[in-house]
């Protein structure tokens, strides 16, 4: 893999035209990738998910994609129907389309981040996203400015690339008393290739970030994505995962509630067949005093699917009066799928109120039969008690444009 590794980072370096400076930080993190390599399970984040032997087993051998000179042609079929919005699209890990016609132009700012280096997260693969990533920007939203519409940023691959790493980053920055909504929406035509999303976001005073990250088609892809969030005073995040296409997912969340009556909800679904294996893991940082937190994740598992939920609420000494409730539970429908959980609380405060806990089990026979018994048939009872038990996630979105989007993506009908 060394080999591989300096062959692909010399194409990118010549490709990128980088100053002698930017190529030694790069190639300072390129080293610091090989001498780590993948996450395997001797660290305990990624115990339940062995990086290393999963790309081994669905992959094989890697070469990480360098050529980003060649432009894409954008597939608009790909675009969600009946939903006026914004869009960011990447193929291949390259961004060939940025709109953001909906908008006044002059309260967004698009600020060339590319020669930036992302340090919200010290693990291997932030290392192979720093070395690797080709153009990074950051989208400013300024004083006051709301945008009108969501933006959804489409995460594309084509069947250009085959067994290829893609590193890709974008940072946002949401000033004062501004507001954004966010969709990450993933569509695959390519396979086994390994995707590498690092995102950062800031939130200023009384800002409001409402993302929902949408993995829901099925592919043979693996991804990992890292999301940094810094929240100030009156700030609010809302962060949504609908985890069900991809051979292997890993969400992170790690969010830092930096101001006074900040307030961060994670809410999420696992949905997997196929012997998938996907996992979220969230961090909550309560940092100051008032600041309130809600996770509640849910999944459905089958045919020797592996989901994981790793949820830490950490609470330092000065973070008094601190609200934080995590909750997470599964529904195993055979014998060979299997659901791990590792809830944590890291408490330095006394004066909180933090509670988590987890639960699985499988369907409820007595249910099923109940509904059989008013003229269901079995197929139908099992899918109406399956759409219920993910109806209460879902209800948690507080947009209602997107929840009703999420809605027909998963098919729950009410």
């Amino acid at each position: 893999m060394k080999e591989q590794l300096q062959k692909d980072f010399d194409n990118i370096v010549k490709n990128l035209n980088l100053s002698q400076k930017d190529i030694e930080i790069k190639k300072f993190y390129l080293d610091n990738f090989i001498n780590k390599g993948f996450p395997n399970r001797r660290e305990e984040d990624w115990k339940f998910s062995d990086l290393n032997q999963i790309i081994k087993k669905d992959i094989g051998e890697l070469s990480f994609y360098s050529d980003y000179t060649h432009t894409n042609k954008v597939d608009t079929s790909v675009f969600v129907d009946g939903l006026e919005h914004n869009k960011i699209v990447f193929i291949n890990g390259r961004i060939e389309k940025i709109d953001f016609d909906y908008e006044q132009k002059e309260k967004i700012e698009i600020i060339d981040q590319s020669e930036n280096i992302n340090k919200s997260n010290n693990n291997s693969l932030s290392d192979l996203n720093n070395a690797f990533t080709n153009k990074s920007f950051k989208i400013l939203v300024k004083n006051g400015y709301q945008l009108t519409k969501p933006l959804i940023i489409y995460h594309t691959t084509n069947s250009k690339i085959w067994s290829k790493n893609i590193n890709l980053r974008l940072e946002f920055e949401l000033d004062k008393n501004s507001s954004l909504r966010l969709i990450d929406l993933f569509s695959d035509t390519s396979e086994k290739n390994f995707l590498n999303i690092f995102y950062n976001f800031d939130l200023k005073e009384n800002a409001v970030l409402k993302n929902y990250k949408v993995d829901r088609f099925d592919n043979k892809n693996i991804k990992y994505s890292f999301n940094n969030i810094e929240q100030d005073k009156n700030s609010i995040s809302e962060t949504f995962i609908l985890s069900a296409g991809s051979n292997f997912f890993k969400n992170e969340i790690n969010c830092n509630l930096n101001g006074k009556y900040s307030s961060a909800f994670v809410n999420g679904i696992f949905s997997l067949n196929n012997n998938k294996h996907h996992e979220i893991r969230t961090i909550i940082n309560h940092l100051t005093e008032n600041t309130k937190s809600y996770q509640l994740i849910k999944s459905v598992i089958e045919d020797s699917a592996k989901a994981v939920y790793q949820g830490k609420i950490f609470v330092n000494s000065d973070a008094q009066k601190t609200d934080g409730y995590q909750l997470s539970k599964a529904i195993l429908l055979n014998k060979d799928s299997e659901f791990n959980a590792k809830p944590e609380l890291e408490i330095y405060a006394d004066d909180v109120k933090c509670s988590h806990g987890s639960a699985s089990g499988s369907l409820n026979e007595d249910s099923i039969f109940y509904l059989m018994s008013r003229g269901l048939n079995y197929q139908q009872s099992r899918e109406l008690l399956i759409n219920g038990f993910l109806l209460d996630v879902v209800e948690k979105i507080t947009d209602s444009e997107i929840k009703n989007l999420i809605k027909n993506l998963i098919g729950i009908k009410e």
